[in-house]
């Protein structure tokens, strides 16, 4: 998968005007108006457009930086992302959304025809939703379907439209403007029906201004193993339904991962504190302890030190583009009693002078610091 930088032909220090010259550079060149059947070229629109989506947010620029494409991949074909979600833009949201990139409002340019087929209409799209869905660490880790109430407007019932008689259908207005490139015919959404060609000619009782009513509705969402909190899904078609022969918005999905109680989460990788007591430390012992998938039991060898790091490979959280599994860092905590009886301190004083209790490091103990390096290499 192609580079966003590579894509628009800049380097990751390039400031805000210079991605948005790219973008409208490589747009022009491949608008699907100048370049009619070319699927390549319609392609490397749609690749343009997913770049500059990305990189002319500041957040999402940042995450991307940061994670590269892995940030803006899914499962179950949803077009997971932290915004619009890659590979999930279609030509309706590229000129919805960046339209005025092109000197126009939201069409074509140069005398184009503009977006869409039969004279240049363009399919109005209903407003996406948003929700926010709330998971528990083992559903992040293992994947999820959940089924959410969503209130979305859909066409009522016997409504009916007919052919806009400002625009004749069209959706679109044309008009002259001087841009950088020079004079050009550019061509704006018909103000009457909004882009859609169409107006109201029969409006049932309940119906809004465009023939919309409001109904709760069921929808599936399958959330892929390995998210986290603030990451967003995607459910194509899923929020409102436009006017006439429109598209149906999209639903949107805040993912939040509720903190769990023994574990902590550090990417991929897991944390858990052990905490042994005296006894079981000198001697050795086996724990169970918590992990994403179940228990499981871990041996604890005798003379284990306080601040020991044990590590349990593919115990962590599965990588949400699927190649490979984090691990379960168990912190070992050598316990150590706050209150004894008398028997118990005569005890402990009996052994201050024993040397076998002298503090005796040996070459291959680590310090904490070294443990935190090994940690995070």
């Amino acid at each position: 998968m192609a580079d966003f930088y590579d894509i628009l032909g800049i380097s990751k220090g390039a400031s805000a005007a210079e991605i948005k010259k790219a973008y409208r550079k490589k747009a022009i060149e491949f608008h699907p108006d100048k370049n009619p059947g070319d699927t390549a070229a319609e392609e490397n629109f749609k690749k343009a457009a997913e770049a500059y989506e990305t990189l002319s947010d500041p957040q999402k620029k940042s995450r991307y930086d940061q994670l590269g494409h892995q940030a803006y991949t899914s499962g179950g074909g949803q077009g997971f992302g932290g915004g619009g979600g890659f590979g999930g833009m279609d030509m309706e949201d590229i000129f919805s959304q960046f339209g005025d990139i092109f000197g126009g409002g939201g069409g074509g340019f140069s005398g184009f025809s503009g977006f869409g087929g039969g004279g240049g209409q363009r399919r109005v799209k209903g407003k996406d939703l948003r929700i926010r869905v709330s998971l528990t660490l083992e559903e992040a880790a293992n994947g999820v379907e959940k089924k959410v109430k969503v209130k979305r407007k859909k066409q009522a019932p016997g409504v009916s439209y007919k052919t806009c008689p400002t625009c004749k259908g069209s959706g679109q207005i044309a008009r002259i403007q001087n841009t950088i490139l020079g004079r050009m015919q550019t061509s704006a959404p018909c103000t009457s029906c909004g882009g859609s060609g169409q107006i109201i000619d029969s409006k049932p009782a309940g119906a809004d201004n465009q023939g919309l009513i409001s109904e709760e509705e069921t929808v599936s969402i399958k959330i892929p193993a390995g998210v986290e909190s603030d990451m967003r899904l995607k459910v194509g078609g899923k929020g409102n339904e436009a006017p006439g022969n429109g598209v149906s918005g999209d639903l949107l999905v805040d993912i939040e991962v509720k903190p769990h109680a023994e574990l902590q989460r550090e990417g991929n990788n897991l944390h858990y504190d052990l905490y042994v007591s005296v006894p079981e430390a000198v001697l050795g012992t086996s724990k169970e302890i918590k992990t994403v998938s179940g228990k499981v039991r871990i041996p604890i060898e005798a003379g284990i030190q306080s601040g020991k790091i044990l590590r349990l490979r593919g115990k962590g959280m599965p990588s949400l583009n699927g190649y490979g599994t984090g691990d379960l860092l168990v912190h070992v905590n050598v316990w150590t009693p706050r209150s004894l009886s008398k028997e118990q301190k005569d005890f402990f004083e009996s052994m201050k002078t024993d040397s076998h209790f002298e503090p005796a490091p040996e070459q291959g103990d680590k310090s904490f610091f070294e443990k935190v390096k090994d940690m995070f290499s």
